[in-house]
């Protein structure tokens, strides 16, 4: 980390929370930008929830997650993402996905947004949403994500838009090396550039 970027984080420590959300369907190469978030030293939250609740749920139903399982998975998730939020209460924090991600999520899967939802969306907000435009390829080694390479698609533009229908206005990045698409995320927020 550069003394310029450890200072602008020591500085934004006293400050009110800034929350800076990381976000976009399968294969838009966000977990490499988490870990190269991470790895410059930048507060992030460790894994994005929902995997490690998907998991749980698959090893005790024994099977993917049919659509009467999908709500309190959902339901679930969004806890997971409320109790993220709140425990954040000063300075920088970037989060992988957001709680207006569930829109995408409960519309990918055949469901009406959840009261619980649109009410947690309205209360809790972030200050800047980071778009990662879809890459070249999709892989998923742990087989978490549901999505065929054919719905990719769908899922993202149910998540952009549900980020856009909760009032947000997304930075969209351009696919790219994890580097790269983190020196545009800095450079946006005014923030010192990462050392390689």
């Amino acid at each position: 980390m550069t003394d310029a970027l450890a200072q602008a984080i020591a500085n934004a420590a006293e400050e009110p929370p800034k929350r800076y959300v990381i976000t976009g369907g399968p294969s838009t190469g966000k977990d490499e930008l988490i870990t190269a978030i991470r790895a410059a030293g930048l507060p992030c939250m460790e894994e994005e929830p929902g995997r490690a609740i998907y998991r749980k749920h698959r090893d005790r139903l024994g099977r993917h997650l049919l659509k009467e399982d999908r709500r309190d998975y959902s339901l679930e998730v969004l806890a997971a993402f409320v109790e993220e939020f709140e425990h954040h209460t000063a300075g920088i924090r970037f989060y992988n996905r957001g709680i207006p991600d569930g829109y995408g999520w409960e519309g990918f899967f055949g469901l009406p947004p959840a009261p619980e939802l649109d009410a947690a969306t309205e209360r809790y907000r972030y200050d800047t949403v980071f778009v990662l435009d879809p890459l070249d390829s999709f892989e998923d080694p742990d087989d978490i994500v549901w999505a065929k390479e054919r719905e990719l698609r769908r899922v993202h533009e149910l998540i952009v838009q549900g980020y856009i229908n909760a009032g947000y206005e997304p930075v969209f990045v351009s696919p790219g090396p994890a580097a790269d698409r983190l020196d545009f995320i800095c450079a946006n927020l005014r923030l010192p550039k990462p050392e390689r």
